[in-house]
């Protein structure tokens, strides 16, 4: 397999255990009483239609949105995406425009937009979409690394990235 098969293949598994983690912290927060959250499903355009074994080829349809949605227990609504790099800083450009634009009307209405960002899966960060988008007004460049990121920092305890941890609710 070519080094850049085999770099977007282990992308995508990290891309999908991340994925998992925060499936898990979902179901967690969903049990407590405190969230319902949800993946948005990509959307797709089917190519060619189903076979014999149920599959079908397919294509994206547009950008994706940011991964997940959900309400929290006091009825604000949450939306936010997850990004996993084995880098030591996160890109501004990490976020697509259309994700951007997704966030900035959203924010409009008052959800709670943010990012969850991991480094190598070392430590995990929920980064306020405001603090994202204006990263180079704020610390002088676009990208964030550990530094940018240590007054960001959220648990990560049995298997589950507690992205909730600390935020307030409304009255």
């Amino acid at each position: 397999m070519p080094d850049k098969q085999l770099t977007g293949l282990l992308s995508r598994r990290k891309g999908q255990f991340f994925e998992e983690l925060l499936l898990s912290a979902n179901q967690y927060y969903e049990n407590k009483g405190i969230a319902v959250v949800e993946k948005t499903p990509e959307p797709m355009r089917i190519l060619k239609p189903y076979d014999q074994k149920g599959r079908f080829v397919a294509c994206f349809a547009k950008q994706a949105q940011p991964d997940f949605k959900g309400v929290l227990c006091d009825s604000s609504m949450i939306i936010f995406d997850a990004k996993a790099t084995d880098k030591d800083r996160i890109q501004r450009s990490a976020v697509t425009a259309e994700q951007e634009e997704c966030f900035n009307r959203y924010q409009k209405m008052g959800a709670h937009c943010f990012l969850i960002i991991t480094l190598g899966f070392d430590q995990f960060y929920r980064v306020p979409w405001e603090t994202f988008r204006d990263m180079n007004d704020k610390f002088g460049h676009k990208y964030m690394d550990e530094n940018d990121l240590n007054g960001f920092k959220i648990p990560f305890t049995y298997g589950k990235v507690l992205y909730l941890e600390g935020m307030e609710l409304k009255d």
